[in-house]
């Protein structure tokens, strides 16, 4: 049920916080001399915490019910069950991808979202998704040094899909591009993966904040995952329960690797 799961990093959590390191940049320092005193270089080091919360979905299929369909509709529940993890889940990492994250060794200090990586609605004079705006993207997780090798991912509504066909020349090659990427025959375009989610928030003027992301710039804390149980319950006139439950939490681990692009 998760479009992101498997588009960002995964790690298991013990406990109800974890933390996780963040390793700043560094340079090599020049050798000037023979027998020279070893550099003492201070590595820039730092701890995101991730605090995970519970997630629990549960139904009841009356046993009239079945027999009425004349089917057992248990699965189709366990499937709208897994659908709502799901979209839980989606909902967890878009948050911690535009909120404030927990940084310092006690998790103590809140770090905000870097607004000179937000790309304004009006950028380009367009208030809708362009390729300029996907360019400008680009870019911006260029100029912070994010490894060109690490998977980028943008995730849009399906409006943004819809405006970068009605922007783009019908001459261009991207449009074609862009033309296939509705199509579902391709999947990438400006070098990130799509992902069309209905879940993405609006700010206060009420603009869609698009996500631009490198894969490890999103961490997924998975403390308990899925757990699925399905049996009668006595106290509701033996009736099956279904129910699902999941420990979940999610922080942005790096400011540079996080862009946000609005569109309107």
């Amino acid at each position: 049920g998760s479009l992101l799961k498997d588009n960002v990093r995964n790690e298991s959590v013990v406990g109800k916080d974890a933390f996780f390191d963040q390793i700043g940049k560094v340079t090599a320092q020049l050798k000037t001399s023979r027998h020279s005193d070893t550099p003492q270089i201070d590595t820039p080091h730092s701890r995101r915490r991730v605090s995970l919360k519970d997630y629990e979905w549960a139904d009841l299929i009356d046993q009239n019910d079945k027999v009425r369909l004349l089917i057992d509709p248990t699965s189709s529940y366990a499937k709208a069950a897994a659908y709502a993890m799901g979209r839980a889940m989606d909902d967890v990492i878009i948050a911690a991808a535009l909120g404030n994250a927990d940084t310092g060794v006690a998790g103590g200090t809140s770090v905000p979202f870097l607004p000179a990586n937000i790309i304004a609605v009006g950028a380009g004079t367009a208030a809708k998704m362009t390729v300029l705006k996907l360019t400008t993207a680009k870019q911006k997780l260029d100029a912070g040094d994010v490894d060109p090798s690490i998977k980028r991912h943008i995730i849009v509504s399906p409006q943004e899909i819809a405006d970068l066909l009605n922007t783009t020349e019908i001459t261009s090659s991207d449009f074609n591009t862009v033309k296939a990427l509705v199509h579902g025959e391709i999947d990438s375009f400006m070098g990130f993966k799509f992902h069309v989610s209905n879940r993405l928030t609006k700010n206060a003027a009420t603009n869609t904040q698009c996500i631009a992301f490198a894969e490890d710039g999103l961490l997924l804390g998975v403390g308990k995952d899925v757990t699925a149980k399905i049996d009668e319950r006595a106290d509701k006139s033996y009736s099956t329960q279904v129910y699902y439950c999941q420990t979940i939490g999610a922080t942005r681990m790096e400011e540079a690797k996080v862009v946000s692009v609005l569109c309107n």
